[in-house]
C-alpha cells in the first residue's frame, strides 16, 4: 500500500511537487502519468527514500518515508529510468552482488528464481554487455524483486523498448500486479490503460485526475468535446451549432463537427440532438471526443484549468531539477 498525504517537494524557490496526495492498493497496478517535467521521477524518489520530501506525509508499506526511510527501502523494490548495471557482470552475477548487498538469504538460488520470473533464465550466464535494451531491463527488474517486496515503483520501465519487448514486459507488470503493489510510471497511454486498475494523472506538479480508466473516461465525457456528424455539410450545420447556450465553440473537421461545451460539467449532447432535429437533419454520429485514456491525458494536461484542482504554479522542468 502506497498512501500520499500533501506530498511537496522544493528546490529553493522552485515548486517541483505540490501537494499531491493519492493512494495505491494492493494487489493493483496504478499508473502514474504525465508529460516531462511535470513531476513523476521527483515524486518516485521521494516514495523509495532517495529524497526527502520538504513537507507532507508518505507512508509505503505501513512505514513513513521521512521518518522510517531505512524499513520503506527493505519493502521497495525499484527500478529507475536509467537501471544502474555491472555491464561485465553476467546477470546471474550482478543479481547475486545485489542479493548479498540486500542480505538476501540463498544468494543464487534466489537468483534463478527471479531471473525465471522475468523470463531470463537462460541468459542467466551471458554478460550483461551483450544482452539487448530489454533484456537489461528485465535484468533491472529482477534485482527489485529479489527481497521479495511489497510495493514495486517502476519509473518508465518500457522506454528504448521495441513493441515486441513492450509488449512481454506489460504482460510481466501485469503479473506482477497480482502480487505486489505496482506503481508503474509510462508515457505510453494505450499501456497505461491495458495494464493499470487505476490512474494517477500529474501535471506541473499537481494532480489533475486520478481513478480507474473508465471513471477518468466517464467524468470527462460529461463535460468534454463532442464529434457530431450530419447528412448536411458542416459548413451549413456549424452556424447553427455555434448558436447554441450550451456550445462555447464548434469547429468543421474533415468528416464533422467538433463542439466544445460552455459548461464543463454539463452534458451538451441533449441540447445538440434537439438543435439537429429542429432543423430537419439527420443525426449520424453524436460521440464525446475523449473516448480512451490518450485523449483524456492530453485533453487534461492541456488545459490552463480542469474542474479537480487550482492552476499550477509555474516550475522548472524536472529533468532540470530532479536529476
Amino acid at each position: 500500500m502506497i498512501e500520499v498525504q500533501n506530498l511537496t517537494k522544493r528546490y529553493g524557490p522552485v515548486l517541483a511537487v505540490d501537494n499531491i496526495s493519492f493512494t495505491a492498493s494492493p494487489g493493483q497496478v496504478t499508473g502514474f502519468l504525465g508529460p516531462n517535467g511535470a513531476g513523476k521521477t521527483t515524486t518516485m524518489r521521494m516514495l523509495t527514500g532517495f529524497m526527502p520530501p520538504t513537507s507532507g506525509k508518505a507512508v509505503v508499506a505501513g512505514y513513513d518515508v521521512f521518518d522510517q526511510s531505512l524499513e520503506v527501502r527493505k519493502r521497495v523494490g525499484y527500478l529507475p529510468e536509467n537501471v544502474p548495471l555491472y555491464r561485465d557482470m553476467t546477470a546471474l552475477g550482478y543479481l547475486m552482488y545485489m542479493a548479498e548487498i540486500r542480505g538476501v538469504a540463498n544468494r543464487r538460488q534466489k537468483a534463478r528464481e527471479v531471473l525465471e520470473r522475468v523470463a531470463l533464465v537462460e541468459r542467466a550466464n551471458s554478460r550483461i554487455r551483450t544482452l539487448s535494451k530489454g533484456m537489461r531491463q528485465r535484468v533491472g527488474l529482477a534485482q527489485a524483486l529479489l527481497h521479495d517486496p511489497d510495493v514495486l515503483i517502476l519509473d518508465e520501465p518500457t522506454i528504448g523498448l521495441d513493441p515486441l519487448q513492450v509488449l512481454e514486459l506489460r504482460e510481466l507488470v501485469r503479473e506482477l500486479g497480482k502480487r505486489h503493489t505496482v506503481l508503474f510510471s509510462t508515457h505510453i497511454l494505450s499501456e497505461a490503460e491495458q495494464v493499470c486498475d487505476s490512474v494517477v494523472i500529474i501535471n506541473g506538479g499537481q494532480i489533475v485526475a486520478q481513478g480507474s480508466p473508465s471513471e477518468l473516461r466517464g467524468t470527462l465525457e460529461r463535460g468534454g468535446r463532442v464529434f457530431v456528424r450530419l447528412n448536411v455539410p458542416a459548413e451549413t450545420a456549424l452556424p447553427r451549432l455555434q448558436s447554441l447556450p450550451a456550445i462555447a465553440y464548434a469547429e468543421a473537421t474533415m468528416d464533422g463537427i467538433v463542439a466544445t461545451p460552455s459548461d464543463t460539467n454539463a452534458d451538451p449532447r441533449p441540447a445538440i440532438a434537439r438543435a439537429v432535429i429542429d432543423s430537419g437533419w439527420d443525426l449520424i454520429e453524436l460521440r464525446p471526443m475523449a473516448v480512451n485514456l490518450e485523449e483524456i491525458f492530453l485533453e487534461l494536461t492541456r488545459k490552463p484549468e480542469t474542474p479537480t484542482v487550482e492552476p499550477a504554479a509555474e516550475t522548472t522542468p524536472e529533468s532540470e531539477v530532479a536529476q
